[in-house]
């Protein structure tokens, strides 16, 4: 339902207006304004019923908190411009934008990421002009011309009218045509944060950033993990010198296991050879084996495919309480037998309550119930013999 009643506010672009309650004055009906939007001058009430008595006066009364947070967002959008221009070059122009109460949302004509350092400098722009406190010096309707050739941005491909409201924060920094709410004095915004930054089309980046209270809760809440990162650390003086050094000892270790693996998958595997039957022009290799990992399963039938011929092999491993099953079929059987370990990986990894696939000469499937592994290697040596 809409509603052409008392002006509430429209943020420029048509993109967030304000919400609140419409009271009726004769029955104090309470109506909520979920939208408001500006068409043809008039500012528009958008609601999801129609009160019962159109008559009557209403009293608007505006989602003050709302509001206002959305005021520091939309004024700060301002300044970020104005530092986009400054540090990455006068190229950037607005794309897009999205201002609301929770954040907001910047789209700019720029060819390339923008580097964490630049990101840093233009942070450190915005805040410097927040606490400037520069006063809002607003003009109404000022002729478009006269506004454009006194240096004021206006977005491409946006109609205006003859006159425009001209929004400056600092005549040298930030000069734009906005129809917005904005603060009366950037030290409201509190402070900005950049929170994300990515690309959205060719040519075209995105920002997002908070102001405000949650600009201050965001840092509160990185202080806080930083906090309990060093206290996990022993509260060590230089915490960046200490998660170095223990990324070092992490690495150093992962080399050690990895080098102690592959000692033991080649100890496995001598295994496996000295185990393997030979029957009917079939070499098969079909036993319960000890990995940490499928991988290491699947790592260990190529090798074996490798050094044997006519291979049937079938390894069945319990990793972590978990089955896992893997088929490896030499492609001479494929062709002479008809042979498939995706088909037979299927029938077999019911035993123990899974699933898997893969393709004729290689599968591999896990399941639930390591109780299963025994049946499924029976089931491999009868198939077989």
């Amino acid at each position: 339902m809409v509603l052409n009643l008392t002006p509430f506010y429209a943020e420029s672009g048509g993109q967030v207006g304000d919400k609140g309650v419409l009271i009726g004055k004769l029955n104090d009906e309470k109506i909520s304004i979920i939208d408001t939007q500006k068409e043809n001058q008039l500012s528009i009430q958008i609601t999801e019923q129609l009160p019962a008595n159109l008559s009557q006066p209403f009293l608007a009364k505006v989602n003050v908190e709302k509001r206002t947070d959305t005021t520091l967002n939309h004024s700060a959008t301002h300044l970020l411009q104005a530092a986009l221009r400054q540090v990455l070059g006068e190229h950037v122009a607005q794309k897009g934008s999205l201002v609301n109460e929770k954040n907001l949302r910047f789209d700019f004509s720029h060819f390339q990421k923008v580097e964490k350092a630049e990101i840093l400098q233009i942070e450190n722009i915005v805040n410097a002009k927040i606490r400037e406190a520069i006063a809002l010096d607003e003009a109404r309707n000022v002729p478009f011309e006269e506004a454009t050739r006194g240096g004021a941005m206006a977005l491409f491909g946006e109609k205006y009218g003859d006159t425009v409201r001209v929004i400056t924060f600092g005549k040298d920094y930030s000069v734009e045509l906005c129809g917005g709410c904005h603060v009366s004095n950037t030290a409201q915004i509190g402070s900005l944060k950049i929170v994300h930054e990515g690309a959205v089309a060719a040519g075209v980046r995105r920002i997002e950033a908070i102001t405000g209270a949650k600009a201050d809760a965001f840092v509160k809440e990185k202080l806080l993990l930083i906090d309990q990162i060093s206290m996990e650390m022993g509260n060590q003086q230089d915490l960046f010198k200490a998660i170095q050094a223990l990324q070092k000892e992490n690495a150093d270790l992962k080399l050690k296991v990895e080098s102690f693996e592959n000692t033991q998958l080649g100890n496995i595997k001598e295994y496996l050879l000295k185990s393997m039957k030979s029957s009917y022009g079939i070499n098969s290799i079909i036993q319960i084996i000890q990995v940490s990992n499928a991988g290491h399963a699947k790592d260990l039938a190529f090798q074996l495919k490798e050094e044997v011929e006519n291979l049937f092999c079938v390894l069945l491993a319990d990793i972590e309480g978990k089955p896992s099953i893997s088929i490896m079929i030499s492609d001479s059987l494929i062709r002479e037998k008809g042979y498939n370990a995706g088909n037979l990986i299927r029938d077999w990894a019911k035993e123990v309550r899974g699933g898997g696939g893969g393709q004729p000469f290689f599968a591999q499937a896990g399941g639930a119930d390591v109780s299963g592994l025994p049946k499924v290697k029976i089931l491999a040596e009868a198939f077989i013999s």
